[in-house]
C-alpha cells in the first residue's frame, strides 16, 4: 500500500493527457472553481456591491452603454486615458454585446482564475514532470489569488497572472508565435510585465557552453523576436503624450503629504528602511510573495538539488528550471530600475510582487512532492527491512508526513479570516443612488462624504472629488484634483456664504451632499484623507473649535431636496439664491 501511495503521488509522467495527468489537472481546476465561486457568491450577495479598485477603473466604462454619462468629468477622463488599450477593448466589446461592465467585472475573475490555474499546472509540468507537483503549485496559486484582490478586481492587474504564466509556458516549450502573442498582450493589458519578460529573454540569450558564456543557438531567434515585439508594443507608450502628464517627480512627491505616513498613496518610509524595501508600494512586497505562508517552502528548491542521494526526485527537475532564476533576476533588475527612475516606471513593487509570487508557488509545489518522495524512499529502503506491515514505524512516519503536508496545502484557507479576500464594497444608501439617477446626466456633486466614492459607480453621476480617485502620480490630473479638494474644504467650512456661492459658480456645482456630523472638528481630525490637504484642513479645524459655524448650516433646511441616513442633499441653485 505504501508503495502505491508513493507511485500515485511521485511518479513522473512525460506524456501529456494520461489518466494520471487528467486526474491532477481536473483536481487543480476543481479547487480553482470552488475558490472562485466563494468570491462570486459575495459579489452577488446584494444589489449595490462593487470591488474596491473597480470603483476607479470600471465606473467610467458605463460610457460604453451611454455616451452621455460623465460629460467633461475630470475623474472619468483621467481613468479612461490611463487605462491600457487591451483592457479597455475587452470591456468595450462586452458592452457592445449589451453586457453591463459592472456585471462583467464580477464574472471576469472566474475566467482569469481558470486560465491562470491551467497555465500554472502546465508550466510546472514542463519544469518538473510530476503531476502531483503541478497540482500542488496550482493549488498554492489559487490560494494566493484568493488572499489578494488582484484578480477579483477585474482591473488591468487582474490579467497579470494569465499573461505571465502564459508567457512562461510558451517560452519553455519554444512556441514562437504564442510566446510573441503573450508579450504583445502583456503590453496591451499590463505594460510592466513586458519589462520583466524582456529581461528574461535577454538572460536566456546567453548560456554556459564549454566553460564559457556565449549566445544560445537554440533560443536566440525566439528571444530576439520576443525583444522586437516587446519594443514595438511599448513604443506607443513611449511616444504617447498624456494630457494628464507629466509623471510626478521624486522632489514633487516629497512635498506632498499623500506620499508619507497617513497619506492616501504612502510611499516613503524614511523612519523604517526595512519597510521601505520590503513592504508597501516601494518594497518587493515580501509578505505578499510569501502568501500563503506555505510558499516559503519554495526556498528549499535552492538546497534540495545539492543532495540528490537523499532527495532522488530532484533528478526529474528539467534544465528549464533556470527560467525561475532568470525571472527573479529580471524582476529584481526592474525593481532597482523603477527606484532609480522613480515613478517614471510607476511603482517598484509592480515588478516583484506578482512575478516572484508565481516563482514561489511553482518552487514550493515542486519542493513538497520532492520531500514526500524522499520520506517514502526512506520508509521503503532495505535498512528498514526490520520493520514490517502498514503500521510499521517508517510507514507511519511516511504517511504522517504526507498527511501533514497535504493538510497544510488543502486546509490552509480554513485558517484565513474572510477567505477569499475580495475587497468588495457594499453601498448602503440605495435611496441616494436612486435619487441621483433621476437627476440630469451632466449633474456634478460636491461633497467630502465617504459616500462619494460610490456615487459614480452606483448612481452614474459625476462627483467633484472623492478619496477613491485621489491618485497622485500624474501632476496634470492630481494638481487639479488637489486644488478642487482644497477649495471644497475652504467652501464647506467657510462662515461666509459668498465664498460658498463663488465656489459653486467656479465649478458649476449642481448638488452638495452634507452630513451634519462632518461639520464638526473631530470629523476632520478622524479623516486621514482630509488631513492631507493643508492648510485648508487645519484652518477648518481651528474655525470649528472656535465655534465659528459654516455658512452651509444656514441654508441646510431651506435648500434641502433629499435626506437619507444622515446625508442631506442641497440644491446648489438654491444656495446661490440665498
Amino acid at each position: 500500500m505504501i508503495t502505491r501511495i508513493q507511485r500515485f503521488l511521485t511518479t513522473p509522467c512525460n506524456k501529456r493527457w494520461t489518466p494520471q495527468v487528467i486526474f491532477w489537472f481536473s483536481l487543480s481546476l476543481t479547487f480553482t472553481v470552488v475558490y472562485s465561486l466563494l468570491a462570486l457568491r459575495e459579489a452577488f450577495s446584494g444589489e449595490y456591491i462593487v470591488q474596491d479598485d473597480a470603483r476607479q477603473h470600471i465606473f467610467w466604462m458605463m460610457r460604453f452603454l451611454d455616451p452621455e454619462l460623465f460629460p467633461k468629468d475630470l475623474i472619468a477622463d483621467y481613468f479612461q486615458t490611463v487605462a491600457p488599450a487591451g483592457y479597455t477593448t475587452v470591456y468595450r466589446v462586452i458592452a457592445a454585446l449589451g453586457v453591463n461592465p459592472l456585471l462583467f467585472n464580477k464574472l471576469l475573475p472566474v475566467v482569469l482564475n481558470l486560465v491562470s490555474a491551467s497555465y500554472c499546472f502546465w508550466v510546472c509540468l514542463e519544469l518538473f514532470p510530476v503531476p502531483a507537483a503541478a497540482f500542488s503549485a496550482t493549488l498554492l496559486l489559487s490560494q494566493a489569488l484568493g488572499m489578494t484582490d488582484t484578480v477579483v478586481s477585474g482591473t488591468p492587474k487582474a490579467f497579470v497572472y494569465p499573461l505571465l504564466l502564459g508567457f512562461m509556458y510558451y517560452l519553455v516549450r519554444g512556441s514562437l508565435w504564442f510566446c510573441l502573442g503573450a508579450i504583445a498582450l502583456q503590453g496591451l493589458f499590463y505594460p510592466q510585465l513586458v519589462f520583466i519578460s524582456s529581461g528574461t529573454l535577454v538572460l536566456r540569450l546567453f548560456e554556459w557552453r564549454n566553460g564559457k558564456l556565449g549566445l544560445s543557438q537554440q533560443r536566440r531567434w525566439l528571444c530576439l523576436a520576443g525583444l522586437i515585439v516587446a519594443f514595438l508594443v511599448m513604443l506607443p507608450y513611449a511616444l504617447k503624450t498624456n494630457e494628464f502628464g507629466p509623471v510626478i517627480s521624486v522632489a514633487e512627491a516629497r512635498q506632498l503629504p499623500e506620499f508619507f505616513p497617513g497619506g492616501r498613496s504612502r510611499f516613503f518610509y524614511d523612519d523604517d528602511p526595512a519597510k521601505f524595501w520590503l513592504k508597501g508600494r516601494s518594497g518587493i512586497r515580501l509578505t505578499s510573495i510569501l502568501t500563503p505562508a506555505t510558499n516559503a517552502a519554495g526556498f528549499l528548491l535552492l538546497l534540495l538539488p545539492l543532495f540528490p542521494n537523499k532527495f532522488p526526485l530532484v533528478k526529474q527537475i528539467s534544465k528549464e528550471i533556470t527560467l525561475l532564476l532568470q525571472m527573479v533576476i529580471a524582476s529584481l533588475g526592474m525593481f532597482v530600475a523603477a527606484h532609480v527612475l522613480l515613478f517614471k516606471l510607476h511603482l517598484p513593487s509592480r515588478y516583484t510582487q506578482h512575478s516572484l509570487r508565481v516563482i514561489m508557488v511553482l518552487s514550493a509545489g515542486i519542493v513538497f512532492i520532492i520531500l514526500i518522495d524522499s520520506v517514502f524512499k526512506w520508509a521503503t529502503q532495505p535498512s528498514q527491512s526490520g520493520f514490517s506491515g502498514i503500521f510499521s514505524i517508517p510507514n507511519v512516519l511516511a504517511i504522517a508526513t504526507t498527511t501533514i503536508i497535504a493538510a497544510a496545502l488543502l486546509l490552509y484557507p480554513s485558517f484565513v479570516d474572510d477567505f477569499p479576500i475580495t475587497a468588495y464594497k457594499v453601498g448602503d444608501t440605495p435611496s441616494l443612488y436612486n435619487f441621483f439617477q433621476q437627476q440630469p446626466k451632466d449633474s456634478l456633486i460636491a461633497s467630502l462624504s465617504p459616500e462619494m466614492n460610490n456615487i459614480p459607480t452606483f448612481a452614474q453621476r459625476s462627483v467633484l472629488v472623492a478619496s477613491e480617485y485621489a491618485i497622485p502620480y500624474h501632476v496634470g490630473y492630481y494638481y487639479k484634483f488637489r486644488q478642487r479638494t482644497l477649495d471644497l474644504i475652504d467652501a464647506q467650512y467657510s462662515a461666509n456664504l459668498s465664498v460658498v456661492k463663488e465656489f459653486i459658480k467656479t465649478y458649476d456645482i449642481d448638488f452638495w451632499v452634507l452630513n451634519p456630523i462632518e461639520l464638526k472638528a473631530d470629523a476632520i481630525k478622524d479623516r486621514k484623507w482630509l488631513k492631507q490637504y493643508q492648510p485648508a484642513a487645519n484652518h477648518a479645524i481651528q474655525q470649528l473649535e472656535q465655534g465659528i459655524k459654516p455658512a452651509l448650516e444656514q441654508v441646510m433646511a431651506s435648500c434641502s431636496v433629499f435626506e437619507t441616513k444622515g446625508l442631506v442633499v442641497l440644491e446648489a441653485k438654491c444656495i446661490v439664491r440665498e
